[in-house]
């Protein structure tokens, strides 16, 4: 469809997306039934547009050749609540995908600051300048550049970048948050990798080098929210061990979020957590807070299938959970707890679900940052009866049964 790749002018985004799209449709008939589909959809409504699209892409199922899996809604939808974007904010994702992250940010701030947008300038820094992605696969590119726009950002700042490359660093300390799920792809050459971030820790591992790219990219003061893999919480590598350092001992480090081994599937099973930091530069970590989250209210096998209604699902259910939802669904109470204002989190013990443990705790474990390192696990004392009982039962049990047996011989005789 030529059209697409001039629709809004020959210099839009739109244009620059599509310049190198091509239809995939090789049967006529197929295109003319999804269009038929489309057109018994009422699509006046933004937010209609925008969930036939996120079901669209939730119908992917393969990963990309890079690393790259499509992070859960529910997941993103959870992150954003608890970082709680504002309208000033200025958002990025350097490795945006499908834009999951910049459209769940920009739904939250419409509907949770509706009037302070109602402020010209909150209005066009939100429409022009408050979500920024970068992707070097172009068609991510494509698919979240339409994400967001069919969310109502009619400019998205979605632009093709090589995050990790050499060349990037003109915007370094531009952004108020960062919310990003990077590629675990392994290892990087460094020869293609920038200069400034191999400073911070040198090594070939991307998801160490992605967390070196957030602090560049962040303002003093700039908070993220990133998932990663486990490994970077209690690898014993130099690097591992050099990141972790600089998160604790230059930075605010806040938060640590196990989460369940099968929340990726079917796209990968690999065991992850939430990163929650604050970019000050001259240290600031006292506590950080870590929760165990069990479940995220879907099956962990590839199916994935819900485990509960529909309204009970994601960080802000209907209702308050009972306690068998609870074990099925922990994101609202990982939102819950997060926003504690009573200060009860600080009073939990450490065989809790969540807790918190002081820096010089950490210090000393070599900046361990695994949930297991600190949680304590109570073993319930269990008394078994003598083994002469349990032998003196077992000859008792004998003789009842031959007992039975010589009564069902005499009946059958």
């Amino acid at each position: 469809m030529p059209f697409l790749r001039t629709l809004g002018g020959s210099e839009s985004i739109m244009a620059g997306h599509m310049k190198g799209a091509r239809l995939a449709f090789t049967k006529p008939a197929l295109l003319d039934k999804l269009v038929q589909g489309l057109d018994e959809i009422p699509m006046d409504d933004r937010d209609t547009k925008g969930d036939v699209y996120e079901y669209l892409l939730s119908m992917i199922s393969s990963a990309g050749e890079n690393g790259q899996f499509r992070t859960p809604r529910h997941i993103i939808d959870l992150i954003v609540r608890m970082m709680d974007p504002k309208p000033t904010d200025t958002v990025c994702d350097p490795a945006a995908g499908t834009a999951g992250f910049l459209m769940m940010a920009a739904e939250y701030v419409r509907e949770t600051y509706a009037k302070e947008l109602l402020q010209d300038a909150n209005r066009q820094h939100f429409e022009t300048k408050a979500f920024t992605g970068f992707d070097f696969d172009e068609t991510m590119l494509r698919i979240g550049a339409m994400n967001m726009m069919l969310h109502g950002i009619e400019e998205p700042r979605i632009e093709y970048r090589d995050s990790l490359a050499e060349g990037g660093g003109e915007d370094t300390g531009h952004y108020s948050l960062i919310l990003a799920n990077p590629p675990f792809a392994g290892s990087l050459d460094n020869e293609s990798c920038a200069k400034d971030l191999l400073k911070v820790v040198n090594t070939k591992k991307t998801e160490l080098l992605f967390l070196a790219l957030f602090l560049r990219l962040l303002t003093t003061g700039g908070r993220a929210a990133v998932i990663v893999p486990d490994g970077v919480l209690f690898g014993s590598s130099k690097a591992h061990k050099a990141m972790r350092q600089t998160l604790v001992e230059d930075h605010r480090l806040e938060a640590v979020i196990s989460l369940p081994s099968g929340v990726f599937r079917p796209y990968a099973g690999v065991s992850t957590a939430i990163l929650i930091f604050t970019k000050t530069g001259r240290g600031g970590t006292d506590h950080v807070w870590f929760y165990d989250m069990q479940a995220d209210g879907w099956s962990l096998d590839d199916k994935r299938n819900p485990l509960l209604d529909e309204s009970l699902l994601g960080p802000a259910p209907a209702r308050a959970l009972g306690a068998d939802e609870h074990a099925k669904n922990n994101l609202p109470d990982v939102l819950a707890r997060w926003n504690d204002a009573t200060g009860a989190e600080h009073q939990r013990p450490r065989t809790a679900q969540s807790f918190y443990v002081p820096k010089d705790e950490i210090v000393a474990a070599g900046y361990d940052l695994a949930i297991n390192r600190y949680k304590e696990v109570v073993h319930a004392e269990v008394t078994h009866d003598a083994p002469k009982d349990i032998i003196r039962e077992l000859r008792e049990l004998e003789g009842e049964i031959a007992m039975r047996l010589a009564a069902l011989e005499e009946m059958l005789a």
